[in-house]
C-alpha cells in the first residue's frame, strides 16, 4: 500500500504505472490506478495528473482525459501541452485549437512542444489563418530554429494547400532530417505534382539523404495523381532493387491506382493478385474506384464480390458500383445497391466538409439544415448555382448518393453535398477575391468537382479542396488535377 507520507516515491510510482498503461493501452488498469490516486490524495499532483491525461488519451477516453485536466488545480505548461497534443493525436483538432485560446487567456506560457502540436492540429483541420498566426508567434518566441518546429510548419503549409510556403520554410531551415524532405515530397505528391516530387527526390539524393518508405509513398502518390505511369513503375521497382526497401500495402495501393486511373485495369488487377496482399480491402477498394472512373461494370462487380467475400463491404463501395450502373443507365443495378444497403448490415460513412472563416471551423453534412442561418445558406447556394450555370456548369445526372430511401438516386440530392454548402457559406461570409479552403472527409464527386470549377470562374475565386485522396486547386474554371482524378 502506498502512503501519503512518502510523497515523492509515490508520485514516481504512479507515473511509472500510468506510463505503462499508456504504452500498453490498458483501460481497466488505468481506471484502477486513477482510483488509487484519488484515494491516496494525489489527485491534485500535476505530474500524476499529466500522466493520467496521457494514459486516458492512449485508450481513447476523451471525457475522462478532460475531466482530469479540469480538476487539476495547478496546471503547468507540460499539462497544457499534454492536453493539446492528446487532442491533436486523437483527431480532435478543433478542440486542440480552442484549448490554445484558453491557454493564452491563462497566460501559462508557450514553447516548442506547444507549437508543434498546434501546427499539427492546423495541418489536419486545414486552418491556414491560425497556422500563419502560430508561425508569427513562433518567430517572436525564437522557436523557429528547432527542426521539429520547422517540420511541423512544412506539414502545416503543405496540408493547408500552400506548397510555396512549405518550400520556403524548408529552404530556410539550417538543419533538416528525413521528415523535412519527406514532408515536401509527400506534399507535392498529394497535390498532384509528381514531376516536382521526383525533382525534389533528385535533390534529396544529391544531398546524401537516404530515402525511406514514406519517401516512395509520396513519389508514387504524385505519379499516380499526375498520370506518370512509366515514372511510377520505375520508382516502384527502384524501391527494392536500388534501395532495398520492401513495398508495403500502401505502395501497392498507389500502383493499383496508377494503372487503374490510366485505364490499365488488367494491369491494376495483376498488381493486386501478384502482390503479398491479394486479400487486402484497400487494394480492392482502390481498384473499384478505378472501375468507376472508366465505367467498367465487369471489373467493378468483380471488386465488389471480392470485398463482399472479405466481409468488409461498406456503403461507399455500394455507391461506387451504383455510380457505374447509373452511368450505364442500369436502373436495376442501382436499385440492387440501394436494397443491399437498406436490408443488410452495411456501414455508411457520413460525408462532411468544413471550411475555416476568421479562424473558426464551420462543418457541414450532406443536406445539412442544422445551422441557424440555414435558409440564407441554401438561398446563397441557389444563387451561386445559377451563376455557375451561366459560367458553363452542367449538372452531372450520373452522380449517385447511396441513400436507401431515395426514389431517384441522382438529381436533387447531389445539389446539397456538403462541399457545396461550405462553398455557399464561404462566399457569403468572405469578401471578393478571398481564397476558400475546404476539407472533405470523402472523395469529391464528379458533379461537385465540375460545380466548384465554374463557381471559381463565376466569382473569380481560388477554391482549394482537400478531399480524402488529394488536393484540388480551382481557379478560372480549371482545376490543378486537369480532370485527371
Amino acid at each position: 500500500m502506498l502512503s501519503c507520507s512518502s510523497s515523492q516515491p509515490a508520485v514516481e510510482t504512479f507515473s511509472l504505472l500510468l506510463k505503462a498503461c499508456e504504452r500498453g493501452k490498458v483501460g481497466n488498469k488505468c481506471k484502477e490506478i486513477h482510483g488509487s490516486v484519488l484515494k491516496l490524495g494525489f489527485g491534485f499532483d500535476v505530474v500524476v495528473c499529466t500522466n493520467l491525461i496521457r494514459a486516458y488519451a492512449a485508450i481513447g477516453e476523451v471525457q475522462e482525459m478532460r475531466r482530469v485536466f479540469d480538476e487539476t488545480c495547478k496546471r503547468d505548461l507540460v499539462s497544457w501541452n499534454s492536453m493539446i497534443s492528446s487532442y491533436s493525436q486523437m483527431g480532435f483538432h478543433d478542440e486542440a485549437l480552442k484549448l490554445f485560446e484558453e491557454m493564452k487567456f491563462m497566460d501559462v506560457g508557450f514553447d516548442g512542444f506547444s507549437l508543434v502540436s498546434l501546427l499539427s492540429a492546423c495541418a489536419h483541420a486545414g486552418t491556414l489563418n491560425v497556422g500563419l498566426k502560430l508561425h508569427e508567434l513562433g518567430r517572436e518566441k525564437g522557436l523557429l530554429e528547432n527542426v521539429f518546429v520547422g517540420n511541423a510548419l512544412i506539414e502545416m503549409y503543405a496540408k493547408c494547400g500552400s506548397l510555396a510556403d512549405a518550400v520556403c520554410v524548408f529552404d530556410s531551415m539550417k538543419k533538416r532530417d528525413i521528415y523535412s524532405w519527406n514532408s515536401i515530397i509527400v506534399g507535392y505528391g498529394v497535390h498532384g505534382f509528381g514531376d516536382e516530387a521526383i525533382s525534389f527526390f533528385t535533390k534529396m539524393m544529391r544531398d546524401g539523404m537516404k530515402p525511406d518508405s514514406i519517401t516512395f509513398l509520396g513519389l508514387l502518390c504524385g505519379c499516380s495523381h499526375q498520370g506518370l505511369v512509366d515514372d511510377g513503375v520505375e520508382v516502384f521497382e527502384s524501391m527494392s532493387s536500388k534501395f532495398g526497401l520492401k513495398p508495403e500495402v500502401k505502395h501497392y495501393g498507389c500502383m493499383v491506382d496508377l494503372f487503374g486511373r490510366s485505364g490499365k485495369l488488367e494491369k491494376a488487377l495483376g498488381i493486386i493478385e501478384n502482390s503479398q496482399f491479394p486479400n487486402n480491402a484497400i487494394l480492392w477498394r482502390t481498384f473499384l474506384g478505378s472501375c468507376k472512373v472508366h465505367k467498367d461494370i465487369h471489373n467493378g462487380e468483380k471488386a465488389m464480390q471480392k470485398l463482399s467475400e472479405l466481409g468488409v463491404l461498406n456503403g461507399g463501395d455500394c455507391a461506387l458500383l451504383a455510380g457505374i450502373y447509373a452511368e450505364a443507365k442500369d436502373l436495376d443495378g442501382v436499385a440492387r445497391m440501394r436494397k443491399l444497403i437498406k436490408y443488410s448490415d452495411i456501414k455508411t460513412t457520413p460525408s462532411w466538409s468544413w471550411i475555416e472563416i476568421n479562424g473558426q471551423i464551420h462543418k457541414f453534412l450532406v443536406n445539412d439544415r442544422s445551422k441557424i442561418d440555414t435558409e440564407e445558406i441554401y438561398c446563397k447556394l441557389e444563387e451561386i448555382t445559377h451563376d455557375a450555370i451561366l459560367a458553363g456548369y452542367i449538372r452531372d445526372p450520373s452522380t449517385f448518393d447511396c441513400h436507401p430511401d431515395m426514389d431517384q438516386p441522382w438529381e436533387r440530392f447531389s445539389s446539397c453535398h456538403s462541399e457545396k454548402l461550405a462553398i455557399a457559406f464561404g462566399i457569403a461570409q468572405t469578401g471578393e477575391g478571398t481564397c476558400l479552403r475546404i476539407v472533405k472527409n470523402l472523395r469529391v464527386c464528379k458533379d461537385c468537382h465540375s460545380f466548384t470549377k465554374f463557381v471559381a470562374k463565376a466569382y473569380n475565386r481560388e477554391i482549394i479542396v482537400r478531399d480524402r485522396v488529394r488536393f484540388h486547386h480551382f481557379r478560372n474554371g480549371l482545376c490543378s488535377c486537369k480532370d485527371y482524378w
